[in-house]
């Protein structure tokens, strides 16, 4: 079986698409699979460079690559892929409408607002939520151009910068607690990862640079497990996921809130899919290889 692993991609997430795409082939079993490595420079590169392969392993991250648009033109193509379909990845990638499903189904989500320009920031209702915030791109990943906004006076260089990346930006109350991940896959919950990055918070650099966080499996009191568990198994329900998802969420004095659906999560060998994987003994070959077989079951 031909596999593409299509990387790289026209975001501002292309390094770490790349830094993915690259360690996926390397992992991937060769006496099973004829890994091909393909990047993506432009959005019709896609068209010839994966016209000729059995399946496409999706490691880009950000626009044309976890918004939907790739899935739907790779469909078009009758080329299976993995991770979930168009409609699912274009709702997660767009936190907007992500945290007004899960809030219409009663899943807890902090409080936020939306803004395509500065003159709609209403400081009115951030005062009403509270300092500080976070001010990012509503559709980005990898926490570029997100920052943490304790003071009125920051709130509008935020939102531009965070303009420079996206048409709309998020502008979200800052919940201060326990930073968790819950990856599921085919529908199941993976052992859960709490994170601790020695920044403010888990922006680029704690996610990327060798010791910017410590990242560790975790085991909460029955309850909690259990709220958690139920929680990130309900928004895969909702969102109808497939195959793979990364659920982040805060905890704050035992109450879960959820942050962001992550439906390409990074695919590095210390990546946080990974290294939960590890905790029950999946190497990463392995989990690519699941990955890959769940996602070929797929009625697409």
């Amino acid at each position: 079986m031909k596999i593409g692993v299509i990387m790289g991609g026209i975001s501002s997430e292309r390094e770490v698409s790349l830094n993915s795409g690259r360690e996926i082939v390397n992992y991937f079993d060769k006496n099973k699979y004829e890994v091909v490595p393909i990047v993506i420079d432009k959005k019709d590169d896609i068209i010839d460079k994966a016209k000729d392969i059995d399946v496409a392993f999706i490691a880009l991250h950000g626009k044309f690559g976890e918004d939907g648009i790739i899935q739907a033109v790779l469909e078009t193509m009758d080329v299976p892929y993995t991770g979930c379909g168009p409609l699912t990845s274009g709702v997660c990638m767009n936190k907007d409408i992500t945290k007004k499903v899960l809030r219409s189904t009663g899943i807890n989500t902090a409080d936020w607002l939306c803004v395509r320009r500065v003159e709609e920031i209403d400081y009115d209702y951030i005062e009403k939520i509270g300092y500080p915030v976070f001010v990012k791109p509503n559709s980005g990943g990898s926490s570029v151009a997100t920052n943490l906004i304790k003071k009125k006076e920051d709130v509008e260089n935020a939102v531009r910068l965070a303009l420079d990346y996206d048409n709309e930006v998020m502008i979200e109350k800052y919940i201060k607690g326990d930073e968790i991940t819950c990856c599921i896959l085919d529908g199941k919950m993976m052992p859960i990862i709490a994170i601790k990055p020695k920044a403010e918070f888990f922006d680029y650099t704690a996610k990327y640079a060798d010791g910017g966080s410590d990242e560790i499996i975790v085991q909460f009191e029955e309850g909690l497990q259990k709220k958690i568990e139920e929680m990130a198994l309900d928004c895969w329900k909702v969102l109808k996921c497939s195959v793979y998802v990364r659920v982040d969420m805060i905890i704050k004095d035992g109450v879960p809130y959820i942050l962001e659906l992550n439906t390409l999560p990074g695919m590095t060998k210390n990546s946080l899919f990974p290294k939960s994987a590890k905790a029950v003994n999946m190497s990463f070959t392995e989990l690519l290889d699941q990955i890959t077989e769940i996602s070929l079951k797929e009625v697409r």
